[in-house]
C-alpha cells in the first residue's frame, strides 16, 4: 500500500459530527492507514493561471467521541491541488453560487487528481431532480412554482402529497400536505415563495412512516443500507432530526434500482452516493456529501470507511 494525500473540502471543520459524520469516518480511515490527510473550505480553493489550489490545513488526529472532531494543525499552507491523489468534495448542500464557482476551480484538476465526486457530475445533479433520469422508478411527481398546478396535483394523489425544496438537505423544509389542512394555502405560499420558486411535489407513500432506506452506492455497487424511522409522527427519517437507524436488507426491487443507476453514476463520476428509497420508489440521489457510514458501522459492527479507502488506494492519482 502506498501513502496516498487526501484533501476533503468540508463545512467548517469544527462543525463537523464525530460520532455521525462521513467525512470523518473516511478522514480517520485514511489516517489508520498512514495517509495524510488535509481539509480546507470553499473559500479556500483558488486558481493561480492555470494551476487549481487551497490553503489546507493537516489533520493532526481524528475524534470519534466529542467535538472537535478533528484536530488540525493551525497554519494554513498553499498547495496545489495536484499535491493530493484524492480530492473530496465535502461540502453541504445548497448547491449555491459559491459552490458553483468551486467546481469549475475543480474543473481545472481533471487528470491531475481524483475528484470524489466528478465536478461536472455535482454540477449535472441537482439532488432532487437527478432522479428524473430514471422515471419508471418513481413515485408520481413534478416540479413546479405553481400553487394552482400543485393543488390539483394534491388532488390528483388523492388529498394527499409531500413537498420539498429543490436545494434543501437533511429534511430541512419537507411538508406533508393533506387537502384539510388549514395551513394548506400557507405552506404553498411559503414554500414557493408565493409562486416565485420551484418546488418537488411527491405522492404521500404511507410506507414512509415505517421508515425510508439508505442505501450507499460506491462505484454504482450497494455497500451498506439503513433503515431510518421517523420520529413520533415525524414524515422524516433523517438521523440527525430523531429518527433512528436500524438493520435492513435490500429487495429485489432495491437491489434492481440500484443497478438500473449504475451505469448512469459512473457515466457522471458519481463514484460515492448515497440514495433514498421509499416502498420500493427512488425518492432523492445524495451526491454532494453523502452520509450514513457512521450509522451503518455501528448497526452491523463493520467499517465501511475502509472498504471506501480501499477504493480511493485504488484509484487515486500521485
Amino acid at each position: 500500500m502506498r501513502d496516498m494525500r487526501l484533501l476533503a473540502i468540508v463545512d467548517p471543520p469544527e462543525l463537523l459530527r464525530p460520532t455521525s459524520d462521513t467525512t470523518v469516518a473516511i478522514l480517520d480511515a485514511a489516517l489508520r492507514r498512514g495517509h495524510e490527510a488535509a481539509v480546507c473550505e470553499l473559500h479556500e480553493l483558488w486558481l493561480h493561471g492555470d494551476e487549481p489550489g487551497a490553503d489546507v490545513r493537516w489533520v493532526q488526529a481524528v475524534n470519534r467521541q466529542q467535538r472537535p472532531a478533528l484536530h488540525l494543525q493551525q497554519e494554513r499552507e498553499p498547495h496545489a491541488l495536484a499535491h493530493f491523489g484524492v480530492v473530496l468534495m465535502r461540502k453541504d448542500p445548497p448547491y449555491d453560487a459559491a459552490y458553483h464557482h468551486s467546481t469549475q476551480i475543480l474543473e481545472r484538476a481533471r487528470g491531475r487528481t481524483l475528484l470524489i465526486n466528478d465536478p461536472r457530475g455535482l454540477r449535472e445533479a441537482n439532488e432532487k431532480l437527478y432522479i428524473f433520469h430514471f422515471p419508471e422508478l418513481l413515485v408520481p411527481t413534478i416540479v413546479t412554482s405553481d400553487i394552482a398546478r400543485l393543488r390539483r396535483f394534491l388532488e390528483e394523489q388523492g388529498g394527499q402529497m409531500v413537498i420539498k425544496p429543490l436545494d434543501g438537505f437533511g429534511g430541512a423544509g419537507v411538508f406533508y400536505l393533506h387537502a384539510d389542512d388549514r395551513n394548506l394555502n400557507v405552506i404553498l405560499e411559503t414554500s414557493t415563495n408565493q409562486g416565485r420558486r420551484l418546488v418537488m411535489a411527491q405522492r404521500y407513500l404511507p410506507e414512509g412512516l415505517k421508515g425510508d432506506k439508505r442505501i450507499l452506492l460506491l462505484d454504482g455497487q450497494p455497500i451498506g443500507a439503513l433503515l431510518r424511522v421517523p420520529a413520533g409522527r415525524d414524515i422524516r427519517g433523517n438521523l440527525h432530526i430523531g429518527g433512528t437507524g436500524h438493520r435492513t436488507e435490500l429487495s429485489d426491487r432495491e437491489r434492481t434500482i440500484c443497478a438500473r443507476l449504475a451505469p448512469r453514476l459512473r457515466q457522471d463520476g458519481l463514484h460515492f452516493v448515497g440514495i433514498d428509497v421509499i416502498d420500493g420508489y427512488l425518492t432523492e440521489i445524495n451526491v454532494t456529501s453523502p452520509t450514513g457510514v457512521q450509522a451503518i458501522d455501528a448497526l452491523y459492527g463493520i467499517r465501511l470507511e475502509d472498504q471506501i479507502m480501499d477504493w480511493l488506494e485504488a484509484h487515486s492519482i500521485e
